[in-house]
């Protein structure tokens, strides 16, 4: 079955049906589908695919026990899920969860799941922080200066070359904060210039799948994080950002959900690329709230639906707080 095909069945059986891979946590984002949904007038069901059931999603939606992400028979049970969840879109939430669902979305046509990831090719460059800088140095769009052997070792930040939600950064002032990652750092970490006094901004974007179409581009503060989690943002209007997201966008051929990490240097004001997520960031329901109704043009998407661009307001806050969610055992 084909995607289309599949739009056709949703708009007769008059509901869409989501399942959330890697998205624990995005009880939030499930509810603005739900209401993105009933604006057209359709039903909607989220289903969380996860290893534990008890989670935050899980205590508002049906879990599926799942694989964890390098399970070699990940898409057969991802396939099975699917079919008997008769699903139509499919989310990640989470690095690894992008790529298996960039895999699936290609080899699974049978099935008809709409995913609004990127090729999986490009997927794997943006999650290699080497080779995206690489790739953003070449194509002119502006990144930290990155360090290379024989470069003075101080004012730098080394990354994982593999890591995500900021685990195992380290500040690197000296040769022996060099010397302490190990052999050969620069092909395990990239190592960038230091910005310390800096302004983190997020830039929640959605491309069109079918043409590229910037549909969404809304920029955020990150004015609190915990675990690599923004848990306070502010969105805010500026064209800089704007341009230099679209040109990170345009390199790296990407489409669908994109969340685009920017650093500004207060000292000089020059604005540069830090990251490039293929996924929805966690911070996303800020700009929804704002007008960038991203879950409504995911769902146009899926529908083909011709959609014009949405824009977010200036100013608006999200704070996030804890809740908890309590699971009784089974009688």
């Amino acid at each position: 079955m084909s995607a289309p095909d599949r739009a056709g069945i949703v708009r007769e059986r008059g509901s869409v049906n989501f399942l959330f891979l890697g998205g624990a946590k995005r009880v939030a984002m499930a509810r603005m589908l739900q209401e993105a949904c009933g604006r057209i007038g359709l039903g909607c069901t989220v289903t969380g695919y996860e290893l534990d059931r008890r989670c935050p999603l899980g205590g508002f939606y049906p879990v599926e026990i799942g694989l964890r992400w390098s399970d070699p028979g990940i898409f057969a049970h991802l396939d099975a899920v699917c079919r008997e969840r008769d699903i139509d879109i499919m989310l990640p939430f989470v690095d690894r969860a992008v790529e298996v669902a960039a895999a699936f979305v290609n080899d699974s046509s049978s099935t008809g799941v709409f995913a609004p990831v990127s090729s999986y090719d490009a997927c794997r460059r943006m999650f290699d922080k080497c080779a995206a800088a690489d790739l953003f140095g070449r194509a002119g769009v502006a990144v930290p200066r990155t360090w290379t052997p024989g470069d003075p070792c101080e004012g730098l930040i080394a990354k994982p070359r593999f890591g995500s939600a900021s685990k195992g950064i380290v500040c690197v002032d000296s040769e022996a904060d060099l010397r302490a990652l190990g052999d050969d750092p620069a092909a395990r970490y990239l190592i960038q210039q230091r910005i310390d006094d800096r302004d983190e901004i997020s830039v929640d974007c959605y491309v069109r799948m079918a043409d590229s179409a910037p549909l969404a581009v809304s920029p955020r503060y990150r004015e609190e994080v915990s675990g690599g989690e923004v848990v306070r943002t502010t969105t805010f209007g500026d064209m800089e950002c704007r341009r230099l997201t679209l040109q990170a966008i345009s390199a790296a051929g990407l489409r669908g959900a994109v969340t685009v990490q920017l650093i500004r240097d207060r000292r000089t004001g020059r604005l540069m690329v830090m990251e490039v997520n293929p996924r929805l960031g966690g911070g996303c329901p800020a700009s929804v709230h704002a007008g960038a109704d991203i879950p409504g043009l995911i769902i146009a998407d899926f529908l083909g639906q011709a959609r014009k661009g949405v824009s977010a307001v200036p100013g608006v806050t999200t704070v996030r707080y804890l809740e908890d969610v309590v699971f009784y055992p089974d009688k």
